[in-house]
């Protein structure tokens, strides 16, 4: 699909917004420039924190910016998909602006490094929380999404997205939000998903590789792609309301063996061969079942009898998106900390009073699964 208009706004000049407003009945024009510029004043000037009367300091700083012409200041956008024209500050304000209070938590250095970044995120069930977090937070503005599948009304319990939006490719509406944060993002979309004829294009200048696809011979080839050119690559993996990290730091040990080793002699040619009945049971092992929270157990040999497929909340969805959105940064600014390795991120251990004391009883669960699935030769 080639057609950007669907998803990238289209820069235009305040006279082509007139038009647009005759061209297109209903045209909705935001314009808060001198507010935003007032913000962007009110940001390098800590001074007015405590002190409001900043107004004659401030008339004349948008005086000497604009001249007096605010609407021939900064840059216009047209976002089809919304009948809406807006007003945005110039990239580098627009930039300092939206990440202004990222200030000291995110040094101004290691803020520039994060949005020099290029980044790709490939699946966007979780993956559209991931890249939504990472352009929140300033980082990435050249982001490769990719995602074959749209979105339908039972993807909106974890999705953030609405019911306008059904039949919509995922990726296309990840991207609409990412430019509605960012209208000078660079935003690559695959709304074939990962394929045989795009996979050496995605990773082709790639920083890292936030990977969420569900077929498990994508999962494996595009780590041995990844691995050849040292991207490291991480995964968050939903478990209830909490997540399963996973960390390969191919940029500091290409060696490092992929998904720790733990899944043996698999290779994707051999994933190519078996029966697709049998992959739940390999996504279960990718996965990490002895991490898995008992229902999730349950859930995975229950699939195509019960259950359409395994069960997903937002809750833990939207919780990979924001720890893989601070891995991914990390690892970007190129912290020695950042390990390879797999990490559970449990909600339950925090604040369930009796956790520990059901240890057991989740043991128990996890070994039943392994009997049952002894047959997919796990």
């Amino acid at each position: 699909m080639n057609d950007r208009k669907l998803w990238q706004p289209v820069p235009v000049s305040p006279i082509e917004v007139m038009n647009l407003e005759m061209k297109y009945p209903g045209l909705k024009v935001v314009d808060q420039y001198k507010n935003n510029l007032e913000e962007l004043f009110l940001l390098r000037n800590p001074k007015y924190r405590f002190d409001k009367n900043h107004q004659n300091d401030f008339e004349k700083f948008y005086a000497g910016h604009t001249g007096n012409d605010s609407n021939g200041a900064g840059n216009w956008f047209y976002y089809s998909w919304l009948n809406t024209a807006v007003h945005f500050l110039s990239d580098d304000m627009h930039q300092e602006l939206r990440t202004g209070r990222n200030r000291y938590l995110i040094s101004k250095d290691e803020q520039e490094i994060f949005y020099n970044a290029t980044i790709a995120v490939l699946g966007m069930s979780v993956g559209s929380h991931i890249a939504i977090m990472i352009a929140l937070t300033g980082g990435a503005r050249h982001i490769k999404i990719a995602d074959p599948d749209s979105i339908s009304g039972d993807n909106l319990n974890r999705i953030r997205g609405s019911s306008v939006q059904v039949g919509i490719n995922k990726a296309i509406v990840v991207a609409r939000q990412i430019y509605e944060l960012n209208p000078y993002a660079e935003v690559e979309v695959y709304t074939d998903g990962v394929n045989e004829n795009n996979a050496e294009n995605i990773l082709n200048g790639t920083d890292l590789l936030c990977e969420e696809m569900d077929h498990p011979y994508w999962k494996l080839k595009i780590r041995e792609l990844a691995k050849k050119r040292k991207i490291p690559v991480i995964m968050g993996t939903d478990n209830g309301d909490g997540a399963i990290i996973d960390i390969e730091r191919y940029d500091i040990k290409q060696s490092y063996p992929m998904l720790h080793g733990l899944i043996g002699s698999l290779t994707p040619e051999k994933i190519k061969c078996m029966n697709p009945k049998d992959w739940p049971g390999v996504a279960a092992k990718i996965a990490g079942a002895n991490f898995a929270v008992p229902r999730m157990l349950d859930s995975v040999v229950e699939v195509g009898k019960t259950l359409y497929s395994w069960p997903q909340l937002g809750t833990a969805a939207n919780l990979c998106g924001t720890v893989l959105a601070y891995l991914a940064r990390r690892i970007i600014i190129k912290s020695p900390n950042i390990k390879s390795g797999r990490y559970v991120v449990s909600l339950d251990s925090i604040f369930e009073s009796d956790y520990k004391r059901n240890w057991f009883p989740r043991k128990i669960a996890f070994f039943k699964f392994i009997r049952k699935m002894t047959k997919h030769k796990l």
